[in-house]
Formats: C-alpha cells, structure tokens, sequence
C-alpha cells in the first residue's frame, strides 16, 4: 500500500499526527494551477489519474474521504467572479464505525495543512454556532429532521473563515462531516445563508 492510500486511511480512522502532510502551500484565494498543483505533491491529498480539484478515497463502504477545492464559495453564498481563483476547500469524511466529530474534523485540518492555519482556526472567533433555537422550530414545523440533526459552526479567523458541519444520527453519533477554509470575503453570505436555514 503506497504512502499517501496509508495516510488517507490515517485520516479515515482518525489517526492524528500533525508532523504528517505539508504545510499548507496553496489556499483558497490563489490561482486554480497552484492549487492543482499543491494538491498532486500533498501526500495526503494527492489525486489520482483523472482527478485535479476534487479527490475521493474510499477504505470501504463504512469509510470515505474526500478534499475539494472550487471557484466557487461554499452553498450558493457567492458564484465564482470569473477570476481562476480557489474562494473554498473542504475536507469530507464519512465513518460509520468511529464516527466524525469536530475534533476529527479539526485534526483532519491540521494534519493537511500545517500547524500555522491550525492556530489560525483554534484562535477563530465564532461568528454562528448551529441549529439554534430558531432553527430547531423551522425544522420542526417544515418537517425536515435532516436540519435537527446537522450540527455546526462557522469562524473568523485572522486569515480565513472556517465551517465545521456534521450530521448526527437519531442515536447521537455523527457519521460524516465536513470542514471548509474560504475567503473571509465569503462569511457574511454564508452566515446569513444559514441562519436563514
């Protein structure tokens, strides 16, 4: 088994080594070839043929990862403006034996890109912590439990915003989530996007 399928499973299973994976080298607000390009020497990371901005890597059925970096903002907040420029990335995982919380989430991030944007997210300050009371009534009245059960939060850090989101079952235990650096230019729409939820 090649190094970067061993450190996908490592994220997969929740291994936390922060000297893995490279410090972050490309981030949303650079130009689509750096991105690319970081993205095929990230060991995490590292597509496979046929794959630039969007990689998958699955375990098992129980078990996926995935990474993706667009033009485009998270949600419909923003469209893409035209320019060749990343406004999002976001790591994904799926477990249903361990499970996928925040701090899976958090570790996934540090271990892709590097202890510098780590600190720029643990010193972020929360701008929406969800569902919240309102939303926890516009769930219950539309009937739509998949809003209960979501979870997350959204932060301002000095460098970027970041969106942590994950899906509970009815026992309690998230089994996917995701995390998402994007442009602080973006957090407003995407606050007000979801507090609308």
């Amino acid at each position: 088994m090649n190094v970067k399928w061993q450190l996908g499973i490592g994220l997969m299973l929740g291994c936390v080594a922060t000297s893995l994976g490279s410090p972050a080298a490309a981030l949303p607000g650079q130009p689509v070839a750096e991105v690319a390009a970081w993205m095929q020497d990230q060991p995490t990371i590292q597509p496979a043929p046929g794959e630039t901005l969007l990689v998958r890597r699955t375990d098992s059925p129980s078990r996926r990862f995935g990474f993706q970096a667009s033009i485009t903002a998270p949600r419909r907040a923003a469209t893409g403006d035209g320019k060749d420029i990343i406004r999002s990335e976001t790591i994904t995982l799926f477990d249903t034996v361990y499970g996928v919380d925040q701090a899976r989430l958090e570790a996934a991030l540090g271990i892709i890109y590097g202890e510098s944007l780590a600190q720029d997210y643990e010193t972020a300050a929360p701008v929406l912590i969800y569902p919240t009371p309102e939303m926890l009534s516009r769930a219950e009245s539309a009937n739509l439990p998949l809003l209960r059960l979501t979870q997350g939060e959204l932060r301002q850090g000095e460098r970027f915003g970041y969106w942590v989101e994950t899906v509970q079952t009815d026992s309690g235990k998230a089994q996917n989530g995701r995390i998402t650096v994007l442009l602080l230019e973006d957090l407003p729409k995407l606050t007000a996007e979801l507090e609308s939820r």
